[in-house]
């Protein structure tokens, strides 16, 4: 049976059973747990920006809790997928969920080091659609912050990083074969930015959901083979050096014809701003 689309059922969610399973047919966001499909194994200090977002309350103790991926864009805010906080996939609220943490400075989610940060408040987009995967972002803001180097920089619109065949790298700790393979050790794809026709006659519309230019990115290989899987929502596609997108959801793992689709984080960061 084929992954639906949108990348947001988390391993340990699955394993307790505690999630609302996603109706056959919709897209499923990035998977709260996947791990990066045709990949290789990342160092956290090439890429401290790159963080697991953990609760061992609603997920069990199995890699440390970590349903989704983050990423810092400030010592203090970590930005995600809203779908990582929906209700059918924490068990409740997000304001309900006890231990709600930030795994930062850690490759190995079952090791040491690193830190485990609090999450102070959530902000979900409001604009966040479940139905077409638009609006897809979240703002975590911890208790204490990051180093300074812990941070990436934001693309603005208009970045060269945007272009249709930039290479990009996306990170995660997710589903490394689409088949429930989940890993501990942070994972890494190199993938290429696509052009926006690509992802708009792959979705077009339906089950799957609706790709959106101004709010979505399509990154991938066109032959298939590399990409983010289950679990890896809300983890950064950097390229040039800064922030492109955020895992969002997409058809299946590394297919042919499938590319992931990624929350634009231009566009997210016009989002951001209009918060009140």
């Amino acid at each position: 049976m084929p992954r639906p689309p949108v990348r947001v059922l988390p391993l340990a969610f699955v394993l307790a059973a505690a999630a609302a399973v996603i109706p056959p047919g919709r897209p499923a966001p990035a998977a709260a747990d996947s791990i990066i499909v045709g990949g290789r194994p990342a160092a956290v200090s090439d890429s401290p920006w790159a963080v697991a977002l953990s609760s061992r309350d609603r997920f069990g103790g199995t890699r440390a809790g970590q349903f989704c991926g983050g990423v810092a864009v400030s010592p203090t805010e970590v930005l995600t997928a809203a779908h990582c906080l929906r209700p059918d996939v924490l068990g409740g609220d997000v304001s309900e969920v006890r231990d709600l943490k930030v795994i930062a400075g850690r490759d190995d989610l079952s090791g040491p080091g690193g830190q485990e940060i609090p999450v102070r408040s959530a902000w979900a987009n409001p604009g966040y659609d479940s139905r077409t995967n638009a609006g897809d972002l979240a703002v975590l803001t911890l208790e204490r912050a990051l180093p300074a180097e812990s941070v990436v920089p934001m693309a603005p619109a208009g970045d060269e990083a945007y272009t249709a065949g930039t290479e990009a790298t996306v990170y995660g700790w997710g589903d490394t074969t689409g088949y429930g393979a989940y890993a501990s050790v942070l994972r890494a794809a190199e993938v290429r930015v696509l052009p926006d026709r690509t992802c708009a006659q792959a979705y077009p519309g339906g089950p799957y959901g609706t790709y959106d230019a101004s709010s979505m990115l399509c990154a991938g290989d066109t032959a298939g083979g590399h990409d983010a899987c289950q679990g890896d929502s809300g983890g950064p596609l950097v390229a040039r050096g800064r922030l492109v997108g955020l895992v969002s959801w997409g058809s299946g793992c590394g297919s042919p014809g499938s590319p992931g689709v990624y929350t634009r984080v231009s566009a997210a960061a016009e989002w951001m701003a209009d918060r009140s």
